[in-house]
């Protein structure tokens, strides 16, 4: 791959959206920080413990690790054979591009499979089936977790009658999206129809949009995805990388609550609530869904906590710096080599 292909990873148009997307994150983070207040914040920060918020980080390092592995287990399915060292480099270079990218998680897949067919042997299809059916596993202890955590706090009765609206209907968000998810899986046909048709009108004005040729694409792309899934050994296996990279992505904000000498208000079961339900709010037009997901973080902790709003902000910050902005570095720096060695 030549350096002007690798270049185009990050080509002029992308950075003015993520430069645009952190102008936005910014100004949303200064809101947030007017609401609660930054001195409060501040004076909550200052006795902070550098321990606890340095196993954060390493907890997110270890996350993006065993990610990595579910790729590595899906790569090998569709017959890819590339050293783990240097997919977990690739991986953490994708995951700068993905949280450098507005509206967080939310239509990067196709980026991110640029990324990895751009740094090893893969093409792009192939790439483009192993990122999705990598989120997709990942998304599996997403709701999971979520859905669980709601049945507890609602069972435990740890649910304020105020909140209890909000919790219910996360919950039943992580029942109906994985319907969602699995029945376009089973009705490949109808989906089929529903692209074609719906790019069909592009095709006259978009020279490259190719009715046909993209209905020949998405059949590939399921045949794929059929590949990986009927290989039920790798698949398990894939989905015990996607939990327990899951339990080390939520491990940082109960890290964060002891950071801050909060821990005894964040149990394991609030915790593997509020992770993936507040990870709802990535989908604002912000790389990464800062400002979003901290609204959410702080709302939720003080709903569902005794938490002073103080707190629960100082709170979601740490957290964010350990399972974001610190992840975003050490992307960056992946990126470079990514960037680099090509």
């Amino acid at each position: 791959m030549s350096t002007e292909t690798s270049g185009e990873m990050f080509d002029r148009r992308t950075t003015v959206k993520a430069v645009a997307g952190f102008l936005v994150a910014g100004l949303l983070l200064y809101f947030f920080g007017r609401v609660i207040g930054w001195g409060e914040i501040a004076a909550t920060l200052s006795g902070a413990r550098p321990l606890w918020l340095g196993l954060a980080c390493l907890s997110t390092v270890v996350s993006l690790v065993v990610w990595a592995k579910s790729w590595d287990v899906i790569l090998e399915t569709v017959d890819v054979e590339v050293p783990f060292q240097k997919i977990v480099v690739t991986y953490f270079a994708a995951t700068f591009a993905d949280y450098a990218t507005p509206f967080g998680k939310a239509g990067g897949g196709p980026f991110i499979a640029y990324v990895l067919a751009a740094d090893t042997e893969a093409n792009y299809q192939d790439s483009l089936a192993s990122v999705v059916t990598a989120d997709l596993l990942n998304l599996l202890p997403f709701f999971t977790f979520a859905g669980l955590g709601t049945l507890a706090l609602l069972i435990q009765g740890e649910v304020p009658r105020q909140a209890e609206v909000l919790v219910g209907g996360l919950g039943a968000l992580a029942v109906l999206i994985p319907v969602l998810i699995y029945g376009s899986y089973r009705k490949r046909n109808l989906v089929e129809s529903l692209v074609v048709k719906l790019l069909s009108p592009v095709s006259k004005y978009v020279d490259r949009i190719d009715p046909e040729g993209l209905r020949d694409r998405i059949d590939e792309f399921y045949g794929l995805i059929d590949r990986i899934a009927t290989n039920r050994k790798r698949l398990a296996y894939t989905l015990v990388f996607a939990y327990l990279g899951w339990l080390f992505f939520a491990a940082p904000l109960y890290l964060a609550g002891l950071t801050l000498g909060v821990g005894d208000q964040l149990s394991p079961v609030l915790v593997l609530f509020v992770v993936p339900a507040s990870s709802l709010a990535g989908i604002v037009p912000t790389p990464g869904g800062v400002g979003g997901v901290e609204f959410a973080l702080v709302g939720l902790l003080i709903a569902l906590t005794t938490l002073q709003a103080d707190i629960a902000a100082s709170t979601a910050l740490v957290y964010r710096v350990a399972s974001y902005w610190f992840a975003l570095a050490l992307g960056g720096v992946a990126a470079f080599f990514v960037i680099h060695r090509s």
